[in-house]
């Protein structure tokens, strides 16, 4: 006999560094910023709670607006969940749209979303139980889409997303043909995200940035405070709705370049056995030369 049970939830990962993975949750803001740019994040949540969620991200992207006005780039996120572990990749396309006041990323995300599971069960005999399921996983097309603005003559921006937009019904494939499939239906979730740098505020600038993030069950707002000094030192605290409260810190070694931490301390019901959350990010970006300048000594162009 065959059976199959279905997975929801929120199933996009909560970050602290968020503002160093806007083009993970919205495709718009790709390449919006000069240069070419990389990023590697790892986050351990609830440390010491046996099965909590840790997530790695990889980001790359670049302005191409020399030849195209546009942004290109790739994405890539891991997150592991108890016996869950989940997969998404996407190629991410913003076509951008410079005015006097700033530049509109109107931008999509292409690629698949592949979620496995691989239960380790401990049954209260030692016969095989085959309601348990087994192991298990399925690959699915993945949609994102977002329109991101940044301003030029005042620093701020703001954008609004959503990701999983074919939402996906992952129909998996179990190792043994007597334990049920999980099937995982995919939710959409949507985005809203802003910021603005207060320059000049003593030694340095005040960096705000916000996120709300939402599956239509369930909503969270972030909110990240940092005060940059002289452009390569920061320090930060920040707050998730109903889930913590954190500090970071972060060393800019030079324009482009940074390197983060940042500690989460829990305010849900894992505080009395959570060790906090760690978080770690680093980033640099190469700007290309300009162009060289072509001179002409031709008399008829003097």
């Amino acid at each position: 006999m065959f059976a199959s049970v279905g997975v929801f939830g929120q199933q996009d990962m909560a970050l602290t560094h968020f503002f160093y993975n806007k083009m993970l949750f919205n495709p718009g803001a790709t390449g919006i910023d000069e240069g070419i740019c990389g990023s590697l994040l790892y986050r351990n949540q609830w440390d010491k709670v046996s099965g909590a969620p840790n997530s790695a991200t990889f980001n790359a992207e670049a302005n191409i607006e020399r030849w195209f006005p546009a942004g290109v780039g790739i994405t890539f996120a891991h997150d592991a969940i108890g016996f869950n572990r989940q997969n998404n990749f996407a190629l991410n396309y913003s076509q951008h749209v410079t005015t006097s006041v700033g530049t509109l990323g109107i931008g999509v995300g292409l690629g698949f979303m592949n979620f496995g599971l691989n239960p380790t069960w401990v049954p209260p005999t030692t016969n095989f139980d085959p309601t348990l399921p087994a192991s298990s996983s399925a690959t699915a097309f993945d949609l994102n889409a977002g329109l991101y603005w940044k301003g030029t003559t005042q620093p701020y921006y703001i954008g609004i997303s959503s990701t999983h937009l074919s939402a996906p019904i992952l129909a998996q494939t179990s190792s043994l043909l007597a334990s049920p499939a999980v099937n995982y239906n995919t939710a959409r979730h949507y985005y809203f995200m802003g910021g603005y740098v207060f320059e000049e505020l003593g030694p340095g600038n005040l960096d705000i940035q916000a996120l709300v993030q939402s599956d239509l069950v369930k909503t969270s707002f972030n909110l990240n405070a940092r005060y940059i000094v002289n452009n390569q030192f920061y320090g930060g605290l920040g707050y998730r709705s109903s889930d913590a409260v954190s500090v970071m810190a972060g060393f800019i070694p030079w324009p482009g370049a940074a390197i983060s931490y940042s500690y989460d301390l829990t305010l849900n019901k894992l505080s009395n056995v959570s060790r906090g959350t760690h978080e770690v990010v680093v980033k640099y970006c190469y700007y290309l030369p300009p162009p060289p300048r072509t001179v002409s000594n031709h008399p008829r162009w003097l």
